[in-house]
């Protein structure tokens, strides 16, 4: 069951993030245009095809073949989404200068602050305005009624896989994280039709959980995979493809904006295949909640 992107012809997400998320998927020239849009996207909109091609020193057929790698039919039609959007921002009062995703040795630690809390902020709104919530509907109803979820993921994207494994885990489900690409194979191998598996990587790119999502989808397994990149290599032998929209600071790339970006889709699915199991869910909350009760501090014990 291939579920293909969509279109976004309703205009919720963003240009700039649509571009941001397909810039690694396009050629070195159409990535200079990319890199004007996501960067000065209202300024982009008053360009002229000549302007804006000399400005990312190309060609204005490079910029036709870059409008309709991204979803155009050509420039005519970028320059009014983009006008579109920034008058739209203008409306609602978030028209103003963002803060850059640079942070330099010599920033003040205001800065840094300033800085990290928008890149953080803007992961996660951008992330669930651009969510599909066709593919998170099958995404829920795959991993709800799955035999087993197998979760790979390394790395930062460890981390979110060790957490999404937990919450099913707390509500009845059988799923295991690996991130330990021997264990994940021989994991992967016994999967089959009633299974799920899940690939985390926010480049698409990392070999060792591609290695053991294709070998989970060759025993027969719904994969399902979660990535930054709507084009990267993970995507292409994915069943289902769930997107993130994070931008990466300068001493964090792949690290911390995109985690919780993740975090956010793994959340989303979770509560859904919540509500789906609600009465097993319920009952699973209770239970293990009362396992643990006895090992909080309680203020008439008169320790700590």
């Amino acid at each position: 069951m291939k579920v293909s992107q969509p279109s976004d012809e309703g205009g919720a997400t963003s240009t700039a993030v649509k571009v941001r998320g397909l810039l690694p998927s396009l050629s070195p020239a159409e990535q200079r245009v990319g890199r004007i849009i996501v960067d000065e996207s209202a300024t982009a909109a008053q360009l002229t095809i000549t302007e804006l091609a000399k400005r990312a020193d190309t060609s204005e057929t490079t910029v036709i073949r870059f409008c309709r790698a991204i979803g155009f039919s050509g420039y005519p039609e970028l320059r009014l989404r983009l006008a579109a959007e920034a008058g739209r921002a203008q409306d609602d009062g978030t028209g103003g200068e963002e803060p850059g995703s640079d942070i330099s040795p010599t920033d003040p630690l205001a800065t840094v602050v300033k800085t990290i809390a928008f890149a953080d902020a803007r992961a996660v709104e951008d992330t669930a305005a651009q969510l599909d919530l066709d593919t998170l509907q099958h995404v829920i109803d795959a991993v709800a009624g799955a035999r087993r979820i197998d979760i790979y993921g390394v790395g930062a994207s460890a981390f979110v896989a060790r957490d999404f494994q937990m919450k099913l885990h707390r509500v009845g489900l059988v799923a295991y994280a690996w991130s330990d690409l021997h264990l994940a194979l021989t994991s992967a191998a016994l999967l089959d039709g009633r299974d799920v598996a899940v690939g985390i990587s926010h480049t698409g790119t990392t070999v060792d959980t591609i290695e053991a999502f294709a070998e989970a989808g060759r025993r027969g397994a719904t994969t399902v995979a979660l990535t930054n990149f709507p084009k990267s290599p993970i995507t292409r032998i994915a069943d289902l493809t769930l997107t993130t929209a994070a931008r990466e600071t300068t001493f964090r790339s792949g690290a911390m904006a995109s985690r919780l970006a993740q975090l956010t889709v793994v959340d989303c699915v979770f509560v859904g295949v919540a509500q789906k199991t609600y009465g097993q869910t319920k009952m699973a909350v209770e239970k293990t909640r009362e396992a643990v009760r006895s090992r909080r501090v309680r203020p008439e014990r008169g320790r700590w």
